[in-house]
């Protein structure tokens, strides 16, 4: 079985998608592991390092087709601080390697199913603002005003701006050479992949090399382009050079207090960004599969252990490289892990080349991967699923684009928590299993009032389901089904041919609205 399961990634129908998928994440992932590495106040080289083995290690223990990692930028500010405060670079890389311990041990002990009660309204919504913050952040680059590092998520902006104030400086200080380029990047993303005889040459290598001879072309005009607005990457010239960039813990500061109390709070900040990006990469997988979140907490450890060991930063499961996998057109995790070497190729080969790409055309390729996640169509989508789906969602996206990514979510489970509980309060739950004689046909016959408090139970019946068997859903009963738990009901029925598996619906509704609660209420006359 273990060879089959491998034979798949290099099936030539996977691998036409993962290949050119990977191209798009290296080029999104690039500016944004030297920005981060930026901003944590680290060598470049980190930043690029833990792109590196987010995408070669992590990418091969993690049970995660589409899910791409590397260096956080909700992490920025904890290590800047925590290098300040340890007194050391090599401090902290020991801090980092207790952290990734410890997301072992999260993962062994199951707590990576903490994802479960991650309402989808929330999930929805943290996608919606990532994408807004993708564009905002973004525009700035585009137009070629570069004053805040990439891969910046957070409101309020290291260089003492916010994300709006930023997007106005821009329009003040726009290089026309910089928009020619966004322009041009943009309309080959949008067309290049509607020519199907030259649709086999991914549209973003067409943005790279249209962006690097619009650059050259521009030289010395007044188009022209500043240094800081194309990558840099750093340039190793020898082995030697190559081998005195990594570094090592310092082992000797064990006994700190100050180094677990750093690792304790990268590991639950790594742990709950990596489980959030895992949901909403899930939520956005055209075949619906559902990642293993304990695995993934193990993976990312062995990631942050390495990382650790060798000189990188902290790392997590990032949304932004994910959804550009999965816009991409990826299938596997061939396609992660091969983005993983273009960073070590590109480092060790063609760091020169490398630096001729503007950083416009690749602000270009997000702004539209922005747009997919924030597509006006899932507001319509939303609204439709009901104000208790809708409101969470809203607030979840204001929350995110006006703080960042996890007090922003945090927010918004406090009010989906307040609309589940609200919920939960008229709708209590109970479901039974019946299986019919020695047939392999199982009846799961839902109660009357099935809440989200039991998306986890119903997720871990449907999928230890033996293959091969027939499976009915009965929703007879049932006078309220709660929307997380329809979506797991569909996504298993979409995804249950892959095992053999036939699923029948009875009487299980597309939506269930709550009664008011005025009706419910004691009305004597």
């Amino acid at each position: 079985m273990g060879s089959l399961n491998l034979r798949k990634y290099f099936l030539s129908k996977n691998l036409k998608k993962d290949l050119p998928s990977s191209i798009v994440v290296f080029l999104v992932a690039l500016p944004l592991c030297l920005g981060i590495a930026l901003a944590s106040g680290a060598p470049l080289f980190a930043g690029l390092l833990t792109g590196i083995i987010g995408g070669i290690v992590v990418g091969a223990f993690s049970g995660s087709q589409l899910s791409v990692a590397g260096p956080a930028a909700g992490l920025t500010v904890i290590v800047l601080t925590a290098i300040t405060t340890l007194g050391s670079y090599e401090a902290f890389l020991l801090s980092l390697v207790i952290a990734g311990v410890l997301q072992i041990v999260f993962g062994l002990i199951k707590g990576g199913t903490i994802a479960n009660y991650f309402p989808s309204a929330v999930i929805e919504g943290m996608l919606a603002a990532i994408g807004i913050i993708l564009i905002l952040k973004q525009f700035p680059h585009a137009v070629g005003y570069d004053a805040d590092y990439e891969g910046d998520e957070r409101f309020s902006q290291a260089d003492e701006h916010n994300t709006f104030s930023g997007v106005l400086g821009a329009l003040s200080k726009i290089n026309y050479g910089a928009v020619i380029i966004t322009m041009v990047s943009i309309a080959l993303m949008i067309y290049w992949p509607r020519i199907k005889k030259l649709a086999v040459i991914p549209a973003p290598l067409m943005v790279v090399l249209a962006g690097i001879g619009l650059s050259m072309l521009f030289a010395n005009s007044g188009f022209a382009l500043l240094e800081k607005q194309f990558v840099q990457i750093p340039v190793v010239n020898s082995t030697a050079e190559f081998m005195a960039l990594f570094k090592s813990p310092d082992f000797s500061v064990i006994g700190n207090k100050q180094i677990w109390i750093t690792a304790f709070t990268i590991a639950v900040v790594a742990s709950l960004e990596t489980l959030l990006s895992l949901e909403a990469c899930d939520k956005i997988d055209p075949i619906k599969r559902i990642s293993p979140t304990n695995r993934e907490l193990v993976a990312q450890g062995i990631g942050n252990v390495a990382s650790g060991l060798l000189g990188g930063l902290p790392m997590t499961a990032v949304i932004v490289r994910s959804s550009a996998n999965v816009n991409a057109g990826a299938r596997t995790k061939i396609s992660a892990i091969v983005h993983g070497f273009l960073l070590l190729i590109s480092l060790l080969l063609i760091p020169a080349a490398i630096n001729y790409i503007p950083l416009s055309c690749l602000a270009a390729i997000l702004l539209i991967t922005g747009y997919k996640l924030a597509r006006i169509s899932l507001f319509k989508h939303m609204w439709h699923k009901g104000l208790d789906q809708f409101i969470p969602f809203v607030v979840t996206i204001v929350a995110v684009v006006f703080t960042d990514l996890l007090i922003g979510v945090g927010i918004g489970m406090l009010v989906g928590v307040f609309y589940i509980l609200r919920t939960n309060m008229r709708n209590p739950y109970f479901y039974h299993i019946d299986k019919n004689g020695d047939k392999k046909t199982i009846r799961i016959r839902l109660a009357e009032e099935v809440s989200f408090l039991n998306k986890a139970a119903i997720q871990i019946t449907l999928t230890s389901l033996p293959k091969g068997s027939d499976v009915i859903i009965d929703g007879s009963n049932s006078r309220y089904i709660d929307q997380d738990v329809l979506e797991i009901i569909q996504n298993f029925k979409h995804n249950a041919y892959t095992k053999g598996i036939i699923v029948q619906l009875q009487q299980v509704k597309e939506k269930y609205d709550v009664p008011p609660l005025k009706q419910l209420m004691y009305n004597p006359n």
